[in-house]
């Protein structure tokens, strides 16, 4: 046990040495972008504005929403993290992207289904617009605030 202790320990020393870029995705990186994406998502899901522009906005003005989300955090995520690194981690620049959208889409889902603005049984498409406008800023500070150490 001790000695599979040590190989790990050793194995976890090398890795550093060789390469040194932190690129895992921890607990603690999970958790603040959790907090983050909380810290605006509350405050636009709860305005009457967004539940209208839900309704209001064609599927191609929500999808455009949804692709600049992630080009803001991808271009925000390169340039605190992986920039002029990108060749040898792009897997994990691609995981750190996908984990910070989903894990906004998700609170922003739990959200606004506790306000009763996410009618999944009866329009589940009018609840995605929502989420999706909603998550637009929501990981924008999720990424913000998994940046903070």
């Amino acid at each position: 046990m001790i000695q599979n202790r040590k190989k790990r320990t050793d194995h976890l020393l090398v890795h550093k040495i060789i390469d040194p870029f932190v690129h895992e995705i921890h607990l603690k990186d999970v958790l603040q972008i959790i907090i983050g994406s909380t810290i605006l998502a509350v405050p636009v899901g709860f305005t009457e504005e967004t539940w209208r522009l839900g309704e209001r906005l064609p599927w191609t003005n929500v999808i455009g929403i949804l692709l600049l989300s992630i080009l803001f955090i991808s271009i925000f995520i390169y340039y605190n993290y992986y920039r002029g690194k990108i060749k040898h981690h792009w897997d994990k620049f691609v995981e750190r992207i996908i984990i910070t959208y989903l894990v906004a889409f998700i609170i922003v889902s739990v959200i606004l289904t506790l306000i009763d603005m996410a009618p999944w049984l009866t329009d589940i498409y009018l609840s995605l617009k929502r989420i999706i406008i909603v998550t637009l800023p929501s990981s924008m500070s999720a990424a913000i605030a998994d940046m903070l150490k």
